[in-house]
């Protein structure tokens, strides 16, 4: 049965979508395209007829979790209007953020993998990480610099760091220890301390 060009482009983005989930939840190469087409309710014989190769959707999966975390960043920061960096810090470094595999942070999620990846997939990263030492300096009011960088870097590193350990207390201990840093950088910038 043929299938409409809106029909293909819809199940397109269904496999881009599953996708970016299930390469979160189980790494690029934790998944076959067979499980990965049966997860966006597709065959696998209609990969090759959407993507030239698995390459290819690995660097627009990951596009797509990298913007999908972004937006969750702008959600939390928007909540507080007041205090947005501190807003994303809070969620980000929660253990529901910890729990969220296959819905958290790309970074996190798949970084020693795409630094295994061919220079599409790690042009994805470097984009999505120049993105997110922006939106911290608009959040923080700080220019872009190596401070945000560690910024990012610590906040990314608690979060792996805290999935990665079976003690629930070390691991809160981690995301804590990296929000008082973050929380007492943003003291120390804004004069307070």
């Amino acid at each position: 049965m043929r299938v409409s060009r809106e029909q293909a482009a819809q199940n397109r983005e269904r496999v881009i979508e599953t996708a970016s989930r299930l390469f979160r939840e189980h790494g690029f190469d934790g998944i076959g395209l067979k499980d990965l087409m049966a997860g966006a309710g597709l065959t696998q014989g209609g990969f090759y007829k959407q993507f030239a190769s698995k390459d290819e959707l690995t660097a627009l999966a990951s596009r797509r979790a990298i913007a999908s975390s972004a937006e969750r960043w702008s959600s939390a920061a928007a909540s507080r209007p007041d205090d947005p960096l501190s807003a994303v810090a809070e969620f980000y470094l929660s253990p529901e953020h910890v729990a969220e595999r296959a819905e958290g942070c790309a970074f996190v999620a798949l970084a020693s993998d795409a630094a295994r990846q061919g220079p599409e997939v790690k042009a994805e990263f470097e984009a999505g990480i120049r993105a997110n030492l922006d939106m911290i300096a608009s959040l923080s009011g700080e220019e872009n610099s190596d401070a945000l960088l560690a910024k990012l870097s610590m906040m990314v590193g608690a979060v792996l760091l805290s999935r990665t350990v079976n003690d629930e207390t070390l691991a809160r201990r981690i995301l804590n220890a990296a929000g008082s840093q973050l929380e007492g950088h943003a003291k120390t910038t804004n004069g307070v301390q």
